[in-house]
C-alpha cells in the first residue's frame, strides 16, 4: 500500500464553520448585488424623473376630445429649457392651490390680450385660428394682457375646464413640462397634439 503525503490544512480550512458565517456570506454579497443594481438604477430612475421626463395621469375631462380621464402621458422637460411654451402646446402646470397637476392648452403668450367670447379665443382682438380639436363653451373672459413670464392655458372643452379664466395666467417657472406622448390606453398610443 502507498503512502500519500497529504498537504497540511490551511488556517482557514482547519477553522470549523461557524452557522451564521454561511448566512453572513449570503447576506455580504446580496448587499454589494444591491448597491452596484439597484441602487443606480433608482439614482438614474430619479435623475430621469427630475430632469427628463415623467409619466402622469389625466385627471377629469377638461381636456377632450384630446386626451381622457385616466389616459396616461409622458411629459417631457427639457424643451422648455431651451425656449418657452408656444401657441398649441399641451402643458403640464403646478398650480398653486391644487392639490394635483393641470394639464391644459397654451393659447395666450406673455404680452398678448386674451378674450374669450362663448368659449372662443381671440389674441389681440383677432379670432385665434385653432388647428387642435375644440368643445367650445363657457363664458366670457378679459379682454386681459398676459404679463411677462406668462402664458395663458384653457382646456380643449372650454365649458368643462378650471383654466387661466378662474385662476389667471400662469407662470411659465410652474410649467412642469410638455405633454410629449400617450402611453395608455393601448388604443390611444401616440404623440399629443
Amino acid at each position: 500500500m502507498e503512502e500519500t503525503n497529504p498537504q497540511p490544512a490551511t488556517e482557514e480550512e482547519s477553522r470549523p464553520s461557524r452557522p451564521g458565517s454561511r448566512a453572513l456570506g449570503w447576506l455580504l454579497g446580496a448587499a454589494r448585488e444591491v448597491g452596484e443594481t439597484v441602487i443606480p438604477a433608482v439614482v438614474i430612475a430619479l435623475f430621469i424623473n427630475l430632469f427628463l421626463a415623467q409619466a402622469t395621469q389625466v385627471l377629469g375631462q377638461s381636456m377632450e376630445p384630446t386626451l381622457h380621464s385616466a389616459q396616461r402621458v409622458v411629459i417631457e422637460k427639457i424643451t422648455y429649457r431651451f425656449h418657452g411654451p408656444r401657441r398649441g402646446d399641451v402643458v403640464v402646470i403646478n398650480s398653486p392651490g391644487q392639490r394635483e397637476m393641470l394639464i391644459k392648452r397654451v393659447v395666450g403668450l406673455p404680452g398678448e390680450t386674451i378674450e374669450v367670447k362663448d368659449g372662443r379665443v381671440y389674441v389681440n382682438g383677432k379670432r385665434l385660428e385653432e388647428s387642435w380639436a375644440v368643445k367650445p363653451g363657457g363664458g366670457h373672459y378679459g379682454p386681459r394682457t398676459v404679463p411677462p413670464l406668462h402664458v395663458f392655458v384653457l382646456g380643449d372643452n372650454r365649458g368643462a375646464s378650471n383654466d387661466s379664466r378662474n385662476f389667471g395666467p400662469v407662470p411659465i417657472e410652474d410649467i412642469v413640462g410638455h405633454a410629449w406622448v400617450s402611453y395608455w390606453p393601448l388604443t390611444d398610443i401616440g404623440f399629443v397634439e
